[in-house]
């Protein structure tokens, strides 16, 4: 009897320790699914605002431009450099090709492609250095092994670096927005929207409240001449400082350029209403949360029409789970009961190189949509305490957390 209660006593104990044992090999395998829905190669973004030092509100818009973040879907790209004076002549602003010409000036006179090269390389502002660190979190890589001295030496090195060069880099945009109130009835009306809040009308609804915003959108050139220029003439890192190299590249004002794809005009719904806003505050801070609302609403109208219009600006996000089938995106970035997604499945070729594969279409169900814009919450809009969209599979099997999806056409 003895004998056995201990033969029984040590199976309950050697299945406990294989049971403890299977959970924590298993559980880096949970973390890894967790954290891949978090963690994907986005592309980056840079956003300019074109101001109107002229016109009404002009430093009001400029403050919560300022105050209002990339959107999550992109990495943020800023530059020191977010705002440029308008320079085409009042009577002529309508102009949308005298305004692109104004800001490839800007952008050219500025060295706005160079400088988004140097952030990307994380250069030092003193010596001149560069190294991988920001492409190597970006694009999820180990920075010690794309070191270009072992990246250089070895295939599946160079093929980290072409990955970086063509998914991270190359995907690196520029939106310009140009931003101003719709005047309905001159300056006298929009002092009577802002200008003279008091208790009693607070809470009354900003009726036909309208901003016009045109987003011109570039893309930051990288090509495989591009990068062997870079990679060849001007890069060094902190311990081999090359002053003639450093110099070289604060000279080159040809190499590092950006190409326009197009531009979006959108006007904000003429229905914007107060709810969402802390109508208890003072007058200034009701004005202020008002503007950065519709300019928020009308800054993601744009790009949600840009991605529309340019496949190569569309963004993809992860799924989060598949049981059921959901992933953070929603109102915000345009999608709706027509919307369709294909589900992309990450590989590798031969080299090491990624590609994409489509493995299935799946679509938002009708109800579940997320609605993730600006102080939706806030203004108790259906969906709003989603937290994410819905789907349902069309085609396609053996979806998985962190699989990307992407809008389709």
């Amino acid at each position: 009897m003895n004998l056995r209660k201990n033969n029984d006593t040590y199976l309950k104990n050697k299945m406990k320790k294989q049971i403890i044992i299977t959970f924590f090999c298993l559980m880096p395998i949970f973390i890894l699914q967790a954290q891949t829905a978090d963690k994907y190669r986005r592309s980056s973004l840079y956003s300019i605002l074109i101001k109107h030092p002229e016109k009404l509100f002009c430093p009001e818009i400029v403050e919560v431009f300022n105050s209002i973040p990339v959107p999550d879907k992109f990495n943020d790209h800023n530059l020191a450099i977010r705002m440029v004076n308008a320079y085409v002549p009042p009577h002529l602003e309508k102009s949308k090709e005298l305004q692109k010409q104004s800001i490839e000036i800007f952008l050219s006179q500025n060295d706005i492609g160079r400088r988004m090269i140097a952030k990307w390389f994380n250069r030092d502002k003193n010596f001149g250095s560069f190294d991988m660190n920001l492409v190597a979190q970006r694009g999820l890589y180990d920075a010690s092994v794309l070191d270009i001295q072992i990246a250089d030496k070895t295939v599946r090195g160079r093929a980290m670096l072409a990955d970086a060069g063509e998914e991270l880099i190359g995907n690196t945009y520029v939106i310009v927005n140009d931003i101003r109130y719709v005047d309905k009835a001159e300056e006298s009306y929009m002092a009577n929207v802002f200008g003279s809040y008091s208790k009693a009308v607070t809470s009354k609804n900003v009726a036909d409240f309208e901003v016009n915003i045109t987003s011109y959108l570039y893309r930051l050139d990288w090509t495989d001449e591009i990068a062997n220029i870079f990679y060849n003439n001007y890069w060094f890192d902190k311990n081999s400082v090359n002053l003639n190299r450093k110099t070289a590249f604060d000279n080159d004002s040809k190499t590092f350029t950006i190409t326009y794809f197009g531009s979006q005009t959108v006007v904000s719904s003429g229905k914007t209403t107060m709810r969402g806003i802390n109508t208890k505050a003072d007058a200034e801070t009701i004005k202020r949360e008002m503007i950065k609302k519709v300019c928020t609403r009308a800054i993601d109208a744009a790009i949600v029409q840009l991605q529309r219009t340019y496949d190569e600006f569309k963004v993809k996000t992860p799924l989060i789970s598949t049981e059921p089938i959901k992933a953070y995106i929603g109102r915000k970035e345009g999608v709706s009961e027509e919307s369709k997604f294909e589900v992309l499945e990450k590989n590798e070729d031969k080299n090491g190189r990624t590609f994409y594969k489509r493995v299935g279409i799946i679509q938002p169900i009708k109800g579940k949509i997320w609605d993730n814009r600006y102080l939706a919450l806030e203004e108790g809009f259906e969906g709003a305490g989603f937290g994410a969209t819905e789907f349902i599979k069309i085609s396609g099997d053996n979806f998985f957390t962190g699989m990307l999806i992407r809008e389709m056409k």
